[in-house]
């Protein structure tokens, strides 16, 4: 639960897809198109027990590509189990819930929580977790972001909720590390644009 694991696992990726809410087969071929287009890092989302096969499908996709799956809309310690259990590389939360982050380290995993105020950053920050989740960054919007940067520089952040190919690059110029993208893919060309953004050179 450290910055230096999602230093790792985004590396210099700036683009997450989120494959919510999918059958088992088009989980691992939306990952697949994915991975083949430059986006390295893919969620899979567990709110519901029924969504594990799915995330074990694509863990076990990426395993033979080199590429790790994360959990997403973990909600509680049980899902930190099952998603741990499937093989997953860290967990994402819709909000702030130190238990979940922390059922999450004692499993191994990098815990990715959801915040949405300077109060819940500066209290994740307090409990050694210093990449999180902006969520619903659409609501938030990029000002956000360069505020937060003047008292709390050493956050990183995913910016996650009502993003798309066609808004996500203001994002990232004000700061924001990593976009994800999540039921915008059910546009078939999103992916294609999405990874046309991964690869541009971040704004300075």
């Amino acid at each position: 639960m450290t910055t230096a694991d999602f230093d790792h696992i985004f590396g210099g990726a700036r683009v997450m897809a989120i494959l919510r809410g999918l059958p088992v087969a088009e989980t691992v071929r939306l990952a697949e198109r994915a991975w083949d287009l430059g986006i390295d890092v893919v969620e899979v989302p567990v709110a519901t027990a029924d969504a594990v096969p799915a995330l074990r499908a694509a863990v076990e996709a990426g395993a033979d590509r080199g590429r790790i799956v994360g959990a997403g809309t973990v909600l509680d310690v049980e899902q930190v189990a099952a998603s741990a259990d499937a093989g997953a590389a860290f967990t994402v939360a819709p909000g702030l819930d130190l238990a979940i982050a922390d059922a999450a380290a004692a499993r191994g995993l990098p815990h990715l929580p959801g915040v949405a105020t300077p109060t819940e950053a500066q209290q994740a920050l307090r409990h050694g977790l210093t990449w999180l989740k902006a969520f619903p960054a659409i609501t938030l919007g990029p000002a956000w972001f360069k505020a937060l940067a003047g008292p709390l520089p050493q956050l990183r952040f995913v910016a996650t909720g009502g993003l798309d190919a066609g808004n996500a690059a203001p994002f990232l110029q004000a700061g924001v590390r990593v976009v994800a993208v999540g039921s915008a893919l059910s546009d078939p060309t999103q992916l294609d644009h999405l990874a046309e953004l991964a690869l541009k050179p971040p704004t300075p």
